[in-house]
């Protein structure tokens, strides 16, 4: 079997390769000239700068695995892999120890002025009064994101005698027991923490999930730092924090546009820069090369792989009957983590019907995977989805039934949590109508598609008619809507359907309305 390695890779991954199979390295090719090649192999290995379009894998004749050194398969067109029975494999754990390292880094940098010293003292001034820094010992250090980057930060921490609590609803105390770390909610962890570090990846749940509300609940004088992603920190609320004195400083790893030119944050001298280092080390690339390297060849002896993107673990012809529940499951997980909050301890799914007979633990994974993807920082997929619950001391069950009353097949994901306990149901019309049909108590009929405004209310007249005032004066254009209720004038849910996007101060006024009690904005 041959391999191509396209974008520069540790030579150590590489050699691991060579031992079993034939290696051809070819760096800087174009689309036109990958797609002639990639006919040959029947592996292909990226880094970031090559972009394996659908072109490219239509073109492939043998090719069986795709993989990626490194975290993010954004360059990769995944779909059209899986379409075509290609395995994406990833290397999510091998910049784990720089990424904690890099945060350490920027934390004493910004602690104790290291760049703003060091840059004065090369122009030639010796100051030694206008850089005092401040100790960490004993420092509350609050983690947002407690994945395998934010343990290791903690770990790192606490032997700086620093305080540790952290925000993570998809992981329990006991988890974390053994690290004496205090798992808090996010309003407690903002407001009390001196150091705030964030861990998360980029979603619309978590975009800007620090803004202008946030740092007006911080202690005066903490200092935040962001080696994660651009995006989940409102860059133009923190620069006036930084101003009026409520943010002492923050050291940056990430932006929401890079290269961040003309970033206002980068003219102060209280922030600290580093342009995504956050997995440059040496040995970061040897690790996601060797990760790669091995998973490629546990693919090509047809083993189960570790770090799989897209792997589906059933017959051809009984995925054509799955491929629409698998996504039904994963929507349902998805739907459920942006309208219901709580630290999950167990996750139920409920099959009936002729689905039930079926391979249903795949249907489970794909509920988690949208369930955890939502919040957490390392890929969640197909294949470690159960796993990432258990290590989350999440417990899993499965009920089946060959009963059902109103639909062919029916999925409902029952979640429990700490403040309490909700359920998602839906259901597959013809070949793939995929529908919501129950949240909670109440029956709807919801395509899972899009941008949708959830909202439980007292059911009373002119309801509607209010919410529909404030978006049609927004210029936001209602879809559909659906309203399920236990009885008239009573509790009810309104699920709107819109096409475009929802700001929050629209949504903030829509909840205001007299006789609403919750409202969540829901992005599929």
């Amino acid at each position: 079997m041959r391999i191509l390695i396209s974008d520069r890779i540790s030579d150590k991954g590489i050699k691991i390769l060579e031992k079993e199979f034939q290696v051809d390295v070819k760096t800087g090719l174009t689309e036109e000239e990958l797609i002639n090649e990639i006919k040959h192999y029947d592996a292909l290995i990226v880094r970031s700068s090559t972009k394996v379009t659908k072109k490219i894998i239509d073109s492939a004749q043998k090719l069986k695995v795709i993989g990626r050194a490194g975290v993010g398969v954004d360059n990769i067109d995944v779909s059209a892999a899986t379409q075509k029975g290609i395995l994406v494999v990833n290397a999510p754990e091998g910049n784990t120890i720089a990424a904690a390292e890099h945060t350490l880094a920027m934390l004493l940098s910004l602690s104790r002025k290291i760049p703003q010293a060091s840059a004065s003292l090369k122009a030639g001034n010796w100051d030694r009064k206008g850089f005092m820094g401040v100790e960490v010992k004993g420092k509350i250090l609050g983690i947002i994101g407690l994945g395998r980057i934010g343990k290791e930060v903690a770990k790192r921490a606490k032997s700086f005698q620093m305080n540790i609590i952290a925000y993570d609803p998809y992981i329990s105390q006991e988890n974390v027991f053994k690290e004496d770390i205090e798992l808090v909610e996010f309003e407690t962890l903002i407001s009390k923490s001196d150091f705030i570090t964030l861990h998360i990846p980029l979603t619309p749940d978590t975009k800007y999930i620090l803004g202008e509300k946030e740092f007006k609940m911080m202690k005066k004088g903490v200092r935040i730092i962001n080696c994660a992603r651009g995006g989940i920190i409102d860059e133009n609320a923190l620069y006036n924090a930084i101003l009026d004195g409520t943010v002492a400083g923050a050291a940056l790893d990430v932006f929401e546009t890079e290269p961040p030119v003309g970033n206002r944050l980068l003219e102060l001298d209280q922030v600290v820069a580093t342009p995504h280092l956050g997995a440059s080390t040496e040995e970061a690339q040897i690790n996601v090369s060797i990760d790669v390297a091995e998973d490629v060849i546990r693919a090509l002896r047809n083993e189960t792989v570790k770090n799989a993107v897209n792997m589906v673990t059933v017959k051809p012809e009984e995925w054509n009957f799955l491929s629409p529940y698998v996504m039904l499951s994963e929507k349902l997980g998805r739907f459920y983590s942006q309208f219901r909050n709580g630290r999950v301890h167990k996750v139920e799914m409920i099959f009936k019907g002729k689905i039930a007979d079926t391979k249903t633990s795949i249907l489970t994974s794909a509920a988690l995977k949208g369930l955890l993807n939502v919040i957490l920082q390392e890929p969640v997929n197909l294949v470690n989805a159960q796993v990432v619950a258990k290590e989350r001391n999440i417990k899993i069950i499965e009920t089946k039934s060959s009963d059902v009353e109103d639909y062919g097949n029916l999925l409902i994901l029952k979640v429990y949590t700490d403040k309490g306990e909700g359920e998602v149901g839906g259901t597959v019309f013809g070949n793939n109508d995929q529908r919501i049909v129950q949240i909670d108590e109440y029956k709807i009929d919801l395509i899972p598609e899009g941008n949708i405004i959830l909202i439980s209310h007292t059911d009373k007249p002119g309801m509607i008619g209010k919410v529909g005032s404030i978006l049609g004066n927004n210029d936001i254009n209602i879809a559909t809507m659906q309203v399920g209720r236990k009885k008239p004038r009573g509790e009810a849910v309104m699920a709107l359907t819109v096409d475009e996007y929802v700001n929050e101060k629209i949504l903030r006024e829509i909840a205001e309305i007299e006789g609403i009690e919750d409202l969540k904005f829901v992005v599929f």
